[in-house]
């Protein structure tokens, strides 16, 4: 009989620890997304458990989530954030100090122009990734302008309502899961004073999300149960 001239099969590259954790994990019926909202981190780092074997850092907070779920009968996703976040450290240098955590720029252009936008996990914890476009905005004494989106049902005034928010330029975006995005403030009715809009997200303790919803409310342009989904600002040099 001939040698057979098949190859063996590749062997399985072993799941790292932080792998291995989110595969019980997801057998108990979680998604790598909510594993992420978890550990409050991007839904991308997970994937990365098993494609680049991150993951070291979080496997105490893993490990804790885990127990609170096969053993605790905990199952709702804030209650085990909670649980996880006192076992989340940041990685550490081989001199042993903490390793910088790599953030994209804030680009602001020499005309002032700049944008950011952050969507559900950011906005849970705050929207502090735009702080630093806020306070250059701040710094220039820049315009700003801001897009959020909630549910139709959030909103005080209906869809298109001058009273809401008057001239703004792209109206109102209707979304498919009956979300709305509504902008306030744009270059032509002036916008907002990024110097205030700073000192009222200081006031907030940094948390943007907290300060534009106050500023929603206040305004009477939303209910205060109304929740924030997404969050852009946008700046520009007033002429």
């Amino acid at each position: 009989m001939p040698p057979s001239n098949r190859r063996p099969a590749p062997a399985t590259p072993q799941l790292n620890e932080a792998a291995q954790l989110a595969d019980q994990l997801q057998a108990a019926g979680y998604t790598k997304r909510d594993i992420a909202r978890i550990i409050n981190r991007d839904a991308s780092l997970v994937s990365q458990f098993y494609t680049k074997h991150k993951g070291a850092a979080f496997v105490p907070a893993l490990t804790q989530i885990l127990a609170a779920v096969q053993s605790g009968g905990i199952t709702d996703p804030a209650e085990l954030a909670d649980i996880a976040s006192p076992h989340i450290t940041r990685r550490t240098t081989t001199s042993g100090t903490r390793a910088r955590v790599r953030t994209k720029a804030v680009l602001i252009t020499p005309t002032g122009t700049g944008t950011g936008r952050v969507a559900a996990q950011a906005i849970a914890s705050g929207s502090t990734r735009l702080r630093p476009l806020i306070a250059e905005a701040a710094r220039q004494q820049l315009r700003l302008a801001f897009t959020v989106r909630l549910a139709k049902t959030g909103y005080v005034h209906p869809s298109g309502s001058r009273t809401d928010s008057p001239g703004i330029r792209r109206d109102v975006i209707q979304r498919p899961d009956h979300s709305e995005e509504r902008s306030y403030g744009s270059a032509t009715t002036g916008g907002f004073d990024a110097t205030d809009f700073a000192q009222r997200v200081d006031a907030t303790g940094g948390d943007i999300t907290a300060a534009v919803h106050q500023w929603l409310v206040d305004s009477g342009r939303i209910h205060p149960d109304a929740h924030i989904t997404h969050l852009e600002v946008r700046t520009w040099r007033p002429r």
